[in-house]
């Protein structure tokens, strides 16, 4: 049983660490669409056009703050993820095999809530 739970957990970390690796080289790849470079200018309206490239120049950069906060914080929860499942193997080493501790089960919670959580980062991104 001891080994089946860390096989399933251990396969479920190394997963999303993967997973977090290649999803992070593509986050940061990723931007907003370009602007436009065909936009009409009316004659009197510069003032507006003018305005409306500089909303638009915010709106990418604050995009791509965001992306990067998100980016950043799965790259710690991927690396709080790997040492709760090393401090996982490390606990169920140490229990014998018929008798795992309410702490194991515990860490194991703890491990799939996170897991979630980053599978979650990772598609609210896409």
């Amino acid at each position: 049983m001891r080994a089946k739970l860390f096989d399933a957990i251990g396969c479920w970390a190394v997963v999303f660490l993967v997973a977090a690796g290649t999803a992070g080289g593509q986050q940061q790849d990723q931007t907003t669409p370009p602007i436009s470079s065909t936009s009409t200018v009316h004659m009197g309206s510069s003032s507006n056009t003018d305005s409306s490239m500089i909303e638009q120049e915010m709106a990418e950069k604050l995009a791509k703050r965001r992306n990067s906060e998100r980016q950043q914080r799965i790259v710690d929860d991927t690396t709080q993820l790997l040492a709760l499942a090393q401090e996982l193997k490390a606990e169920v080493d140490k229990s014998n095999k018929d008798q795992l501790s309410i702490d194991v089960v515990k860490k194991a919670e703890e491990i799939e809530k996170l897991a979630k959580a980053v599978k979650e980062k990772m598609r609210d991104g896409q």
